[in-house]
């Protein structure tokens, strides 16, 4: 990432939380990413109208990144593992936030401003853990 500054982690942090703080104050939500999407693959989720703010929220996750593309001409981001291990990683990934009962979007950003200690902890083991797979995978393999 080339362009990546103090003012833009900055400003994309002040952004994010204020994304998390008008989804609590306007719909008294989370902003948990894998419960949103959890919601929409759930069949009780999709009762009652829940579906459509689901959908918003995840088509805004996906056009976010690709409108900021087409404004300033690509993304700086390059991946450079295989699909086969994608899809294992997002498997993970997946289970990982079914067992943490969330993902660092909804511990992290929003459970540690609301200063939740079970959050907290969950935060502090899902960066313990990508902390050591880092080193595992870079260093040991």
């Amino acid at each position: 990432m080339d362009g990546f500054t103090l003012i833009s982690g900055l400003l994309g942090g002040m952004m994010i939380g204020v994304a998390a703080t008008l989804m609590l104050l306007l719909n008294g939500r989370i902003s948990g990413i894998s419960g949103i999407v959890g919601g929409l693959v759930s069949p009780g989720a999709r009762k009652g109208g829940e579906a459509a703010p689901r959908v918003a929220f995840v088509a805004g996750l996906v056009l976010g990144p690709l409108g900021y593309a087409a404004a300033v001409g690509g993304l700086p981001v390059g991946i450079e593992a295989s699909l086969p291990v994608l899809v294992i990683a997002g498997l993970l990934v997946g289970f990982g936030t079914r067992l943490g009962s969330g993902c660092t979007s909804g511990h992290g950003v929003c459970g540690i401003a609301r200063l939740s200690p079970r959050s907290i902890v969950a935060t502090a083991v899902f960066m313990g853990v990508a902390a050591l797979t880092v080193f595992v995978s870079r260093h040991l393999v």
